[in-house]
């Protein structure tokens, strides 16, 4: 009824045997699957991006800092009774927090982009003559 399944345990000498040695190994190898996405993962995320959907990205990120500051300044007018003037403030501040982030993700972008290779290369007019 009760089926031997193979499995040793290890021995009482304190060296490791084929259990513990496999049971190590796996235990390795899901700790290195399971750890959080490096540069290198970030990286080949942005290059399997679409034209489209980077435009998307940095459409929102442009916008969703002006909406911020915005409804801080709104907040901050309705509470010190200043309207609009925080609210006028706080709109530029985040046009000017929203050009910086695209700027930012931009390069971030551009830097994991790969390299242009002479099939991509465009030739300029001067080229054509």
């Amino acid at each position: 009824m009760a089926e031997s399944r193979g499995t040793k345990r290890p021995s009482s000498d304190g060296k490791p045997g084929p259990l513990t040695t496999d049971l190590a190994a796996r235990i390795k190898r899901a700790q290195s699957e399971s750890d959080e996405p490096g540069d290198a993962e970030i990286a080949a995320a942005n290059r399997n991006m679409t034209g489209m959907s980077r435009g998307l990205r940095l459409g929102s990120e442009f916008i969703a800092a002006i909406l911020v500051g915005a409804g801080i300044g709104y907040l901050l007018d309705l509470w010190l009774k200043t309207s609009p003037w925080l609210l006028l403030v706080m709109v530029l501040v985040g046009f000017a927090a929203g050009v910086l982030n695209v700027v930012r993700s931009a390069a971030e972008m551009n830097r994991a982009a790969p390299p242009p290779t002479a099939a991509m290369r465009v030739p300029d007019d001067e080229e054509d003559e």
